[in-house]
């Protein structure tokens, strides 16, 4: 039996709010459930019953209730959740106006660093909405962030939701025709940019490139400019430009435009690798009902706790970690890389900040691995208690790398879900044991299952990751596609009237989820499917590895395995690294899993959200365009796998 890497305490699981949760349902509604599994299975068997506790024990704030919990429950798509209620979601945010702190800001700069009170959020947030509504901007209307990670983010969310409209925003790394491929789509009334940003200790100018895409978006009435780079920026070639403090109205109240469960409240987007990124449109209700869920039970989240993820404004984890609001606590803000100007800056500001929640990627915590990161030497960590990682497969070295190197009393979440339904279908669980590798459980009412390619369920095997029951996340709709047909073909064409997420992914036997990658990028050598993270949970054990693709090449009616590796500065590939990557792989899976080819290569394409891109990989490796290389973060890195003699032969 394999030994958990952490097992919560008495103490710890006494103080859970997932414990104080299971025992609001004892008391309320179900007195039989009696532990993490009866509480999962009564609330995917009893949606009705188990949402509107979520809305109590959270303390959700409605105008009005809802005449009916779940409507045609069983269609998806096609289910309404808590019709006849009336909400906001930025007053649920914002329920808290007090001195206590709010958001914190801080970027690779030492010394630079912005504190807001709740107050202070509170008064900005009504400044900043008393001039959307001068500038025309009406419930239903979109406006749009070009951004950094910064308190202003925040604050022109906070005042768009506050009057109805849709906020959409993406990272000032995205390129002018990745800005348009989105915006361009939704016509935002205004827009909200930084004069640039901070990398790695370069300042980027966004200025200019805004304005190129302004003159093919002809929607946007205004132009809000935030210095950053600058203390007052140049914007006299910009259109319709104004600064941000000019741009503030005074105001101390804000109305609360009351609105339907399921009104708009942001617009997402696919990562856009295969064509024009499809429109994710998300309501207000589900949205806050699923964040609260994941944050206050499955994160264990409380109004003394600072969070923390890195993140962008791009990424779907910014609008999670900003729903920590909501429960009163500390939210901290960063821009800039996470390794400058030294590669454990991260860990110091969770020293300094005090963090209780520390969000990352897998990525993450393997390159910090790879550079010697070694926190638990040289901080304390005090307050330290979650790590939660997600963006892709956590490997079960990086899980031992934290027990190891970081800290060994915390709880290591491994948490899945995307963009999609903008939260999570498997979680972390602050009374439940950490095994490597395994995320810890399926969220409360999501009712997971894995299948096979016949639509039957499956258990200690791999197979497709699917939702059978309708959730109050689920997408609102796509924007731009009136007949549903988009939306009905991204996720229920493969199983009718059934949820296909897309992943790999195998329950196991205790009830956790293993994930072995994007089902589209599965590997298919002889008919037997490969997730691509067996491949990577080996390879990058060896430190001579930095990072590892692997994609499958057409080959003489089969499928052969390329892996392609990203070496230490100084390492050469050669035979003998070779020949242990595949001892290595052979040892610890199977003969299929061995690749046919091994090939170095300077640098490893990924979206801008920093996941690898297999498809882009697959497809210049066959010839094939890449349609849209302004999804990619670095679409130069492309080149290193066109026209490779090694692929030609044996």
């Amino acid at each position: 039996m394999t030994k958990p890497l952490w097992t919560p305490s008495r103490q710890i699981i006494e103080r859970a709010n997932m414990t104080h949760f299971l025992e609001h349902v004892q008391h309320q509604c179900e007195p039989e459930v009696k532990s993490y599994a009866d509480l999962y299975r009564w609330s995917v068997e009893h949606p009705e019953r188990f949402w509107p506790q979520v809305w109590t024990f959270c303390g959700i704030k409605a105008s009005r209730t809802w005449d009916r919990v779940l409507t045609d429950g069983h269609r998806m798509p096609g289910a309404k959740w808590f019709t006849g209620a009336r909400l906001n979601f930025a007053e649920n945010l914002l329920r808290y106006r007090d001195e206590r702190v709010a958001l914190v800001f801080r970027c690779e700069h030492d010394g630079h660093r912005i504190v807001l009170t709740y107050k202070e959020l509170h008064r900005q947030v009504a400044g900043l909405a008393a001039a959307l509504k001068k500038s025309g901007v009406r419930t239903g209307d979109r406006v749009a962030g070009f951004m950094p990670n910064r308190p202003e983010t925040v604050i022109a969310m906070l005042a768009t939701a506050s009057i109805g409209a849709i906020w959409s925003s993406c990272s000032p790394d995205f390129g002018s025709n990745g800005v348009l491929d989105r915006f361009g789509q939704i016509e935002p009334k205004v827009l909200f940019t930084c004069d640039g940003y901070i990398y790695a200790g370069k300042h980027i100018d966004s200025l200019e490139r805004i304005g190129g895409v302004l003159e093919k978006l002809p929607s946007v009435k205004r132009v809000v400019v935030i210095p950053y780079l600058n203390a007052k920026p140049d914007i006299s070639k910009l259109p319709h430009a104004v600064h941000w403090h000019d741009y503030l109205a005074h105001a101390d109240v804000i109305e609360f435009v009351q609105l339907p469960f399921d009104h708009p409240v942001y617009i997402m987007y696919s990562s856009g690798t295969t064509g024009v990124p499809k429109c994710i449109v998300h309501g207000a209700g589900g949205t806050l009902l699923q964040h609260l869920k994941e944050l206050v039970l499955h994160t264990d989240l409380k109004r003394e706790d600072v969070i923390f993820y890195f993140t962008t404004c791009g990424w779907m984890m910014w609008n999670w970690l900003v729903s920590g609001l909501a429960v009163g606590a500390t939210v901290l803000l960063y821009d800039g890389s996470p390794f400058h100007p030294t590669h454990d800056i991260l860990w110091r500001l969770a020293d300094e900040e005090g963090m209780g929640i520390f969000g990352t990627s897998a990525k993450y915590l393997s390159a910090a691995e790879k550079f010697g990161v070694q926190p638990r030497l040289h901080y304390k960590l005090t307050k330290l208690r979650t790590i939660t990682s997600t963006g892709s497969p956590l490997l079960p070295e990086n899980s031992e790398y934290v027990y190891r190197d970081i800290k060994r009393d915390l709880c290591l979440s491994s948490i899945s879900g995307g963009t999609d339904i903008i939260s999570c279908f498997a979680l972390g669980n602050p009374t439940l044991p950490v095994y490597a590798g395994e995320l810890q459980c399926r969220g409360l009412g999501m009712a997971v299952q894995v299948f096979d390619d016949e639509g039957k369920p499956l258990r200690a095997r791999p197979g497709e990751l699917v939702c059978v029951k309708p959730f109050p996340s689920m997408p609102v709709n796509f924007w731009n596609d009136p007949d549903g047909r988009k939306y009905h073909d991204a996720y229920f064409d493969t199983f009718p009237n059934i949820w296909h997420h897309g992943d790999w992914a195998e329950l196991t036997e205790r009830d956790g989820l293993i994930i072995y990658g994007r089902s589209d990028a599965v590997l298919n050598p002889g008919g037997v499917r490969i997730g691509t993270a067996e491949i990577y949970r080996q390879v990058e054990k060896l430190p001579e590895i930095v990072e590892s693709i692997v994609v499958g090449q057409d080959w003489r009616g089969d499928v052969r395995v390329i892996l392609f590796v990203r070496l230490r500065e100084g390492v050469a590939l050669d035979s003998a690294l070779r020949d242990r990557i595949r001892k290595t792989i052979r040892d610890n899976t199977t003969p299929r899993h061995v690749p046919a080819k091994i090939i170095a290569v300077a640098d490893i394409p990924r979206t801008l959200s920093g996941k690898i891109t297999e498809l882009a990989v697959r497809s210049v490796i066959h010839g094939r365009p890449v349609k849209n290389t302004d999804a990619l973060a670095n679409p130069q890195a492309l080149e290193h796998y066109r026209n490779l003699v090694e692929l030609e032969t044996e």
